[in-house]
């Protein structure tokens, strides 16, 4: 499965493609696709370079993203550690309070 599209899928669309261009004009199409393909790839790699090399001029931090996602990950695991001993005593709790509930039936 490629791009979400299934194996009948890709098969029926080669099929109508086929029907509308013609066997013999398959090659030209995907010639034209490939070359469309590799100017998008060829753009975005440039405008990520120029992106990069502006970055780097003005020392801005393009690792911003990662950065945050460190912090809150630091946050979430400080939440994690202080979160634990009251999850341990509501435990506790509910056992307690359940527990002669269970026994009884």
């Amino acid at each position: 499965m490629y791009l979400f599209i299934s194996g009948a899928e890709i098969f029926v669309v080669l099929v109508i493609v086929v029907m509308l261009f013609g066997a013999d004009k398959l090659p030209e199409i995907a010639r034209g696709l490939g070359k469309g393909m590799r100017q998008v790839k060829d753009a975005t790699n440039d405008i990520k370079r120029e992106i990069k090399n502006s970055a780097e001029k003005n020392d801005i931090d393009l690792d911003v993203a990662s950065s945050i996602k460190k912090e809150i990950n630091k946050v979430t695991d400080d939440i994690q550690d202080y979160s634990k001993p009251v999850k341990k005593v509501k435990d506790t709790i509910v056992d307690e309070i359940t527990g002669p509930i269970k026994r009884n039936k």
